[in-house]
């Protein structure tokens, strides 16, 4: 890899810690000029074995005949320059994890949710949640077939769910969390390889550390999921509502004619699932991803 003053600095920037360790070596090589050994900085603070290793994993430290050379101590240093400031990246990701806590409203839309689940079960609750939701989907279904019903439905149901994803999540931290996994994971492949038991050790614990991030990406990811399930479960209510309880007339709109699996009635089963249900994951499958690609959101983590 050709490193320049950019890539050292977005390298600096996505592992903070190595902006310490670099200064020392740039400092103990005469910027750059000498070439050094392992046992030359390894009793100076902010290099350990740990931030070596990586180093010579990523070339920024190169083998020489005296020793280990800095790839490029000009782009180094330019890039030390304008990089004053890089290690509060670590500390904004710490502090920002007492946000990410679910709120109030966030819990409340949860229970509402949860609350709601039990309409697949109690009818009550089913033709409570079904006669009121159907005052908007009945025009609908008066002008187009079943069918297209469930599909508009599938589509409303993706259109927001991706939009919810994309704007209640805090994709930045959750890629941070993920960068800091990744380069803890890659310090203890170049631990192991060296042997190095006491880098290994202190690894460990900051793994350990590290699961509390995990957490709270975990729980970032699943914020936006009480709203979106607060909105989804009474539309499914309602399908589960006009073809269980017989307010759908079957005997004009007793099923359809399926991709793949070919004509099926409403209730039956296409594998382990009633027909409508599937057809309706076909549809909210199929618009989330396009709806993804034409919105260019970036609703997951990656």
């Amino acid at each position: 890899m050709a490193w320049t003053a950019d890539k050292v600095a977005s390298f600096i920037e996505d592992n903070p810690e190595m902006a310490e360790a670099l200064t020392v070596l740039m400092d103990a090589s005469d910027d750059g000029e000498k070439a050094l050994e392992w046992k030359d900085v390894k009793d100076k603070n902010g290099v350990d074995s740990g931030r070596w290793g990586r180093l010579i994993q990523t070339d920024l430290l190169v083998d020489s005949d005296d020793g280990f050379k800095i790839a490029d101590p000009e782009a180094v240093e330019k890039a030390l320059e304008g990089d004053l400031t890089v290690s509060s990246s670590s500390v904004d990701l710490d502090d920002a994890s007492s946000g990410s806590s679910w709120r109030t409203e966030d819990k409340v839309a949860g229970v509402v949710a949860l609350a709601m689940m039990a309409g697949y079960y109690f009818t009550p609750i089913r033709s409570v949640v079904g006669s009121t939701i159907d005052v908007v989907f009945q025009p609908l279904n008066n002008v187009l077939p079943f069918y297209a019903v469930i599909l508009a439905i599938a589509l409303l149901t993706g259109l927001y769910s991706t939009l919810l994803q994309a704007n209640m999540v805090d994709q930045s931290k959750v890629k941070g969390i993920q960068q800091k996994m990744q380069n803890i994971n890659e310090r203890e492949k170049a631990a192991k390889e060296r042997g190095d038991d006491d880098a290994l050790e202190k690894i460990q614990e900051e793994k350990m550390d590290a699961l509390g991030d995990q957490g709270e990406m975990m729980k970032e990811n699943f914020r936006p999921m009480a709203w979106i399930m607060l909105l989804t479960i009474p539309a499914f209510l309602w399908m589960y509502w006009m073809i269980r309880d017989g307010h759908l007339d079957t005997a004009i709109e007793g099923g359809m004619v399926m991709p793949i699996f070919g004509e099926h009635g409403w209730q039956e089963g296409v594998g382990p699932m009633p027909a409508w249900i599937v057809w309706y994951f076909l549809c909210s499958m199929g618009f989330t991803q396009l709806i993804r690609k034409t919105l260019d959101l970036d609703a997951t983590p990656t």
